[in-house]
């Protein structure tokens, strides 16, 4: 009979570690934390040193009666994450088993094998409360700042609005690049390629300076057609490229976007799944350190498999001398397993990682450079020609990401050359880039904002608030010149490029430019970049037991707090960004444009605080297509308000009526709606709309295959399937879907119930 007990806070990986410990060892999981502070309430005594309250969450009060059950009788081992937050978990179990944190074993690991776990148990120690402090100053501060300062969001912008520290900073830096590239004013200049004749062979170029007018780069080409040109230098030297180091959490999620495509979220749960699962070591860590053994294995592996030359040992230091939470890099568990993962894009992700890790033990890629510099006579510009040959693909031949060679002809200095074509093509400065959720992760770490363990959830929270969206921005048509010279003669023609256009980038809703507005002028410091860093290194200094966490909190609320109750004096009108754009000829009311709660509105009347019946209330209406608040206009607004537009009647009797909602413009008619996205509400006409509305019930009819009452069997995007409007089943492709019984379909609903990951697709959520 088992004698101990070791709770992790992973069923997966209780799972796996059961699997190391021998029949004198039980693994159970606290299924992640087991107590936090209450979710409606403050959950925190500011008045006596900001003294938690934390509950067991009701949803984990069976898993704690469970823990105690088997923990009676038992030598209990505490085997969650050594990071804060595990040790945070550590220290909760604690209390809510009644164990002394002081006498209870806790042991860490990096990696889920065999060795690591038995070495652990070999080596126990106990919560270290230093840790458990830093994770709780964290939340306390993060719970002190959301509790304050989003019902000040509520009142003065729209309900339900939520402010973060880490959050309202990410969509700050997002907000702030979309406006530099708003306000951006594009520099025209013209780049000059040429080819040249070698006598051997072409020999592209490019000039060494770009120029600034239509008009200069016609009279270089004239020049250039008269010209002499002759090799002016050779240039060749040796060139390398290091391989990098080994995975952090903030460069596996930067890499796994750039390489795979993949979201920051998504990497962090396929890195999960595969450190559960005993495949690498853990995926949050600050660490470019491998273990010694962990670096002979895979020197042992590169001699075995490609040989001692592409062998090169080397220790990676971190750069960050805060750099906490793991101790070491993210690597493979087992370097001779080169494939490991329960499906294709856990599959991939280790592949990535093991890649990395085992080209991070192997040489410099060794180039060949050459530079030929091309004089032009009578001219002060030079061409450059650059050619580049791999001659030992060092790294490359584990990680990949080798360029093809450029080799160029052989050539002597000073020999002459003949000019056969340039090309002067008009190009546009760009602003900064979007960011991506890659980018964004590498601003965040720079800045020092946040740790790698919350970037994920703070990217996943702004995309999931409404705040920002990630997607395509439209670019904008651009006619460009291109200048040819060519047997001497040169053509101008003329090319439309799409420029600034940009592809799943992240975007700032109106809301998060209204929100950051907002904020940056009533709590500028606290969203200060500088500021919130330093709370980053602050949390550090409670680790290291250089600052009490109860003086850290003191020191912040004492700033964040008077701002909270000099934000109550701030105007609603301003904070929604209101702008009256003019008055209503007919009634004299003022039309204003403010943002509202679907997002930006037009609004005739003033918003009074008269409770009396007969004090008419204002009247909205949608904005107009492609118009902003800032831009949006008298003439624009007026025609708004004769929404909603009555069409006529159906053959129902039912009036058809014509608006714009918040997912668009919309028929109407008795409860049933119909979208007219490609058509304008204020022209469309009773015919077209009477049209549209028998095309959809057409469509609707051809997705019907079957209707027993609320439940109902439709043609979906991804195949037949069972609905009753709440759950939806699949239909095997097998099946036959006009022969399935109303009973039949039922089951399939039950069925769907009991496994939820049968359900047929995703659920969508639209931001409000």
């Amino acid at each position: 009979m088992a004698k101990n007990l070791v709770i992790v806070e992973s069923p997966a990986k209780a799972k796996t570690i059961a699997r190391y410990l021998g029949s004198d060892y039980k693994v159970e999981s606290s299924f992640g934390h087991i107590r936090d502070l209450p979710k409606k309430d403050l959950g925190v005594d500011i008045a006596k040193g900001f003294e938690p309250t934390y509950q067991i969450s009701p949803d984990k009060q069976k898993v704690v009666d469970e823990l105690k059950r088997s923990a009676r009788g038992h030598t209990v081992w505490l085997a969650s994450d050594e990071d804060r937050e595990g040790e945070a978990i550590a220290w909760h179990i604690c209390v809510a088993l009644g164990l002394d944190p002081k006498k209870t074993n806790r042991i860490v690991f990096h990696e889920i094998t065999k060795p690591a776990i038995e070495k652990a148990i070999t080596e126990p120690r106990h919560v270290d409360m230093k840790l458990v402090d830093a994770q709780q100053s964290r939340r306390i501060l993060d719970r002190l700042v959301g509790y304050e300062l989003s019902p000040v969001l509520w009142k003065k912008i729209r309900a339900g609005l939520s402010a973060g520290r880490v959050q309202s900073v990410a969509v700050r830096l997002i907000v702030e690049r979309e406006r530099e590239i708003r306000d951006h004013k594009p520099e025209v200049d013209f780049n000059v390629t040429a080819v040249f004749d070698s006598g051997k062979a072409e020999l592209p170029a490019e000039l060494n300076k770009k120029l600034a007018s239509l008009e200069k780069s016609k009279n270089f080409l004239e020049a250039a057609s008269k010209a002499g040109y002759k090799v002016a230098d050779i240039e060749q030297k040796p060139g390398s490229r290091s391989a990098s180091a080994p995975f952090t959490t903030s460069t596996l999620q930067q890499e796994a976007s750039r390489r795979l495509g993949f979201s920051v979220r998504q990497t962090m749960t396929l890195a999960q799944r595969l450190y559960e699962h005993g495949h690498i070591t853990y995926m949050r860590t600050d660490s470019m350190h491998m273990s010694p053994l962990a670096v002979e294995a895979i020197k042992t592996y590169i001699n075995k498999t490609y040989g001692a030359k592409y062998s090169q040992s080397r220790q990676y230091t971190t750069k960050d001398k805060n750099a906490q939470e793991a101790h070491e890099a993210i690597r493979p568990t087992h370097v001779d397993r080169e494939i490991a993962g329960a499906d294709d894009a856990q599959k991939k992700l280790y592949q990535l990682i093991w890649r990395r890790a085992v080209a991070s033990q192997m040489p410099p890629a060794k180039l060949e450079i050459t530079q030929v510099t091309i004089d032009i006579s009578g001219r002060d510009e030079k061409f450059v020609s650059r050619g580049e040959v791999l001659v030992f693909d060092g790294f490359l031949k584990a990680y990949g990401g080798g360029k093809d060679d450029v080799i160029l002809p052989k050539l002597e200095k000073g020999q002459s050359l003949e000019l056969k074509s340039a090309v002067a093509l008009e190009t546009y400065s760009r602003a900064a880039p979007r960011y991506s959720e890659a980018s964004l992760v590498r601003t965040l770490e720079q800045l020092g904002i946040g740790r790698p363990s919350t970037y994920a959830p703070t990217i996943g929270t702004i995309q999931d608030r409404g705040y920002v969206e990630k997607g395509d921005a439209a670019g904008q048509e651009l006619e460009v010149h291109e200048l040819k010279l060519e047997r001497g003669k040169i053509t101008d023609t003329t090319q439309t490029i799409m420029f600034g256009a940009d592809r799943n980038k992240l975007l700032p809703t109106f809301l998060a430019e209204v929100v950051t507005d907002f904020l940056v002028k009533y709590f500028g410091e606290i969203l200060d970049y500088d500021f919130t860093a330093r709370a980053e290194a602050q949390f550090d200094e409670v680790e290291e037991g250089k600052l009490t966490w109860q003086e850290m909190l003191k020191e912040f609320y004492d700033k964040f707090h008077p701002l909270v109750e000099k934000s109550a004096k701030a105007d609603r009108a301003e904070a929604s960004q209101a702008r009256e754009l003019g008055k209503d000829p007919k009634t004299g009311k003022p039309i204003i444009a403010r943002f509202g709660r679907y997002g930006p509105m037009l609004q005739m009347g003033e918003t009074g605080d008269s409770k009396d019946k007969d004090v008419p209330k204002p009247a909205f209406a949608p904005m107009p297509a492609d118009t902003t608040l800032e831009s949006v206009t008298l003439e624009q607004a007026l025609p708004m308000f004769s929404l909603p537009r009555e069409l006529g009647k159906n053959e129902a009797g039912e009036v058809i009526i014509t608006d714009i909602g918040r997912f668009g413009p919309y028929l109407k008619f008795g409860n049933k709606f119909v979208s007219i996205k490609d058509h304008d509400p204020l022209t469309i006409t009773e015919k077209e709309a009477k049209q549209l509305i028998a095309a959809n019930a057409k469509a609707k009819a051809e997705r019907e295959i079957a209707i027993y009452g609320k439940v109902k069997i439709l043609k979906g995007p991804y195949g037949p399937y069972v609905t009753n409007g709440k759950n939806n089943a699949r239909i095997p492709k097998e099946q036959d879907p006009k022969k399935i019984t109303e009973k039949e379909a039922l089951a399939m609903l039950a069925e769907a119930a009991k496994n939820p990951k049968k359900k047929f697709g995703r659920r969508r959520f639209k931001s409000k």
